[in-house]
């Protein structure tokens, strides 16, 4: 018969043992892990002096402008962006996808794993084909289709075009806009008022329209307005109304499109370095010190941008609906 005192273990004893053994294994976990590489560190940076700050040198571009022409060239996140497969699978539309918020946007994209179609006027040809190659180094499908936004017919044709590229579509992304400084409404002709009004207004209108009955629970809309929606200033009457009709209409449609499981919001960009401020956006005076009044002193970069689009689309944002996600350098709403 077993000793008693060999067989019982006191309180203590099982404590103490039961610490040894979680210690080996504690102290086993970085060994394991040893093997495997962890990622680099990242040093903190200040957003103050992240990018070029004012004064910029002035500039002019005929409309729209392209980006690889500006001083300094815009940072789209070209070299900077990296995907971690959060938009695996999924299938994109970009609207004005050759520079500015649109570009960044399909660069985050197709890093994260989504085939992207993109549209721009042909003028923007030399910033598209960039944008192209860039989505397929990603071993993603990289679609592109010029067009004018103005012509209701071409906008059905982008998303059919769209949607036989890429083989379905879950992402719209609505971003091309017109943009034109006047110090007087008495400057702007009926023409002017009409090309701004069908390039921001008119054809959401339509490519949502023509892109709802491909659109499954799950899929997402995402449109890109502006502080001027919420701040308007006065030499872009035309531009902040359209602005903040696109406002409006996010949160219209999200209540519409919430039931049937389709996602709708928006982007509100502050001020932004893109071809839209030395293409006829902003005054030249106004360029030189563009983003000077913000708290970090600076203009905004498109690359800032690009993961709050990611975010909208990811559907891990799946209760983000009819919001409208700012992105300033400190002012402006929201």
């Amino acid at each position: 018969m077993s000793d008693p005192k060999n067989v019982s273990l006191s309180r203590r004893q099982i404590v103490g043992g039961a610490g040894l053994g979680l210690a080996a294994v504690a102290a086993a976990v970085p060994a394991a892990a040893q093997g495997s590489a962890a990622p680099a560190p990242r040093s903190l940076e200040d957003p103050r002096t992240k990018y070029p700050q004012p004064p910029y040198n002035k500039q002019s571009q005929p409309w729209p402008g392209l980006a690889s022409k500006m001083d300094p060239v815009p940072d789209h996140g070209e070299k900077s962006y990296r995907g971690s497969g959060r938009l695996a699978g999924r299938k994109a539309m970009i609207t004005g996808g050759d520079s500015g918020m649109g570009r960044a946007a399909a660069i985050a994209f197709a890093r994260e794993g989504a085939d992207v179609a993109i549209n721009y006027l042909p003028e923007e040809e030399p910033d598209a084909r960039d944008v192209i190659a860039l989505i397929k180094a990603e071993g993603r499908i990289g679609l592109a289709i010029p067009g004018d936004l103005r012509d209701e017919a071409f906008c059905q044709r982008l998303v059919a075009d769209a949607v036989n590229g890429l083989g379905g579509l879950d992402i719209v992304v609505s971003n091309a806009g017109r943009q034109q400084a006047h110090a007087s409404i008495l400057d702007i002709s009926t023409e002017q008022f009409d090309w701004t009004m069908k390039t921001n207004i008119y054809a959401p209108f339509w490519i949502i329209k023509a892109a709802l009955p491909h659109l499954q629970p799950g899929s997402c809309i995402i449109a890109t307005t502006s502080e001027q929606a919420y701040d308007p200033t006065p030499d872009l009457y035309d531009y902040a109304q359209t602005k903040a009709a696109t406002m409006n209409f996010v949160k219209s449609l999200a209540k519409q499109l919430g039931p049937k499981g389709i996602r709708v919001n928006g982007v509100a960009p502050g001020p932004i370095w893109t071809p839209l401020q030395v293409s006829g956006g902003a005054s030249q005076d106004k360029l030189q010190t563009f983003g000077m009044m913000t708290p970090l002193g600076r203009a905004g970069q498109p690359a800032e941008l690009g993961g709050i689009y990611v975010q909208l689309a990811m559907t891990d944002a799946s209760y983000a609906n009819g919001q409208i996600y700012g992105a300033a350098g400190g002012s402006g709403q929201p």
